[in-house]
């Protein structure tokens, strides 16, 4: 198998996973919902919803499933988060029952992944249109992005959780204080046609950075490659500039290099890592899901990350527009070297050789699949660009912070290889 086989089969039982690991029953309260995870399938993650919608039109066009089965799908997913799942003032709770949509365990309303699903519905209101486009819009006009903002300060607030706070508290907590996956919040917050924020949430973010072998790059708090797939699944950052003249898309580029580079030294010495086994990120370990995996430096004080040697997947196979060779390069590698990490959805999320025996995972998680999918499918085609990039409140939003497009000879890559597919 070649490297461009290995991503046609990995993009088709990526997307197999979001359209199957869901709540099929279209008289169940939950239709639609989609798992957190294989070893949890009874909770379903708002997030996988939101990426399980923008896959749907990837299905069709690549000729996965019919237009018809597709758009049935997408009308019953979106009538179920209007109707039957919990949310507060448009913001959803972050795992919910898949049979019923009710909140599991007490768990935040979170916010970005809320973003998340909103931008699935943007997708699929511009493939679809009408009735659709009609509910997507709904969805969208119900977040009320003005509550969630610390106003002392002008940031986001992560999540609402009310339950633990004491009386006459918001509820509110946690800060999108620096730079990471909210990107997109401040595009869906700046173009929102009923709760419009300034761009003065934008630009007051904080922005840490990072520097490796002589290129610096704004990096994360953990230094994981998360922060820089996740927006950039749907926002075609190569396009744009911000009023301080930064190109998210080249800067991810320089993360996901320094990324690479920084397993090929392994100053930390672990045995799995090598030029072809990197892509620190959020993913399954030895002990459980861990979110603090990510490169040097990390933190303010280079303290806080939990390296212990574990590779993920969907590091490198989210990064594809980033990085197209290294990352074809690393996914060949691990299929080639290590068949007990490919299952019935393809990649398994993540292996370890660092343990006392080689550890892999056989879990599949919805958001690592989910960006594999886009991410490929971007590379390949740049669909989800196009869709996302068509919303009015999209354009409204960038337009609102002061982004400014670029043109093709001036410093904007084409990552797309625009290539007519066959079905896998």
């Amino acid at each position: 198998m070649d490297g461009m086989e290995l991503l046609e089969l990995e993009s088709r039982l990526c997307f197999n996973f979001l359209w199957e690991q869901v709540n099929s029953n279209p008289e169940s309260p939950g239709y639609g919902l989609i798992v957190d995870s294989t070893n949890q399938p009874e909770v379903a993650s708002i997030a996988s919803v939101g990426f399980g919608l923008s896959a749907i039109p990837i299905g069709i066009e690549r000729g996965w499933i019919t237009h018809l089965d597709g758009y049935e799908r997408v009308l019953g997913t979106l009538n179920t988060l209007i109707n039957n799942v919990d949310n507060h003032r448009g913001f959803y709770a972050h795992f919910v029952d898949i049979e019923t949509g009710k909140r599991l365990n007490n768990c935040e309303y979170s916010t970005i992944d809320t973003a998340i699903l909103i931008n699935g519905a943007i997708c699929v209101g511009e493939y679809f249109g009408g009735r659709i486009r009609e509910l997507a819009d709904n969805l969208y006009r119900r977040v009320d992005w003005n509550f969630i903002v610390d106003k002392e300060n002008d940031w986001f607030y992560m999540h609402y959780w009310p339950e633990i706070y004491p009386e006459g508290y918001s509820g509110l907590g946690g800060q999108w204080d620096y730079f990471a996956e909210q990107l997109m919040m401040y595009i869906l917050g700046a173009g929102s046609p009923t709760s419009r924020i300034g761009p003065e949430l934008y630009y007051k973010m904080g922005k840490l950075t990072g520097e490796y072998k002589g290129e610096i790059y704004i990096r994360g708090w953990y230094n994981s490659l998360f922060i820089h797939q996740f927006s950039h699944a749907w926002f075609d950052s190569a396009r744009y500039v911000d009023r301080d003249g930064i190109n998210w898309f080249n800067n991810s580029i320089k993360a996901t290099l320094a990324n690479r580079q920084y397993c090929i030294d392994n100053p930390e010495g672990f045995r799995t890592y090598n030029a072809n086994a990197w892509g620190l990120t959020a993913c399954a370990g030895p002990n459980g899901y861990c979110g603090r995996y990510g490169t040097l430096p990390s933190g303010i004080v280079d303290e806080v990350n939990n390296n212990d040697g574990t590779v993920p997947i969907c590091g490198p196979a989210g990064s594809m527009p980033f990085t197209p060779q290294e990352s074809t390069e690393a996914l060949l590698y691990t299929y080639e070297n290590y068949p007990r990490l490919w299952g019935k959805y393809g990649f398994y999320d993540s292996y370890n050789l660092d343990q006392p025996e080689p550890w892999f995972s056989q879990e599949y998680i919805g958001i690592n699949k989910g960006i594999t999918l886009l991410m490929i499918e971007n590379y390949f085609s740049g669909l989800v660009w196009d869709l996302y990039m068509k919303n009015q409140y999209v354009r409204d939003g960038l337009k609102n912070l002061m982004f400014s497009e670029i043109t093709k000879g001036m410093g904007q890559p084409d990552c797309s290889i625009n290539s007519s597919l066959k079905t896998a």
